[in-house]
């Protein structure tokens, strides 16, 4: 599944980006996969502080990018609250809770000088 037409992957981005840090996402990371993987342009990686937290972040995340481009996202993890994954097509997320992130360091396996702190 990919973004509508008209909405680019950077337009997504920046939706994405705006709805962790307003749902006070933490150690917010954007990773450009471009050229390094066909899974998509972008991965972002973000933490929450519970696992209440991280299910709610995912939760209106995949609420605002339907009301706001019609885009069904496929998540998993929710019901743990652990980590949970949002694929948008263009765009993976995952939503950690810290220790969680810190175990399977998602940032390291993906190119670790190309990540860029938001």
């Amino acid at each position: 599944m990919t973004a509508p037409q008209n909405v680019t992957s950077e337009a997504l981005l920046a939706a994405v980006l705006k709805s962790l840090d307003d749902d006070k996402g933490e150690d917010i990371v954007q990773i450009s996969l471009r050229g390094k993987s066909e899974i998509g342009d972008y991965m972002v990686i973000a933490s929450g502080r519970s696992t209440r937290q991280v299910t709610a972040m995912a939760e209106k995340l995949a609420d605002r990018l339907k009301q706001e481009f019609g885009i069904i996202s496929k998540t998993e993890g929710k019901d743990t609250g652990d980590w949970v994954l949002i694929d948008t097509g263009d765009i993976i997320v995952h939503i950690f809770r810290p220790e969680v992130r810190e175990f399977y360091q998602l940032e390291k396996m993906w190119q670790p000088g190309t990540a860029s702190a938001v």
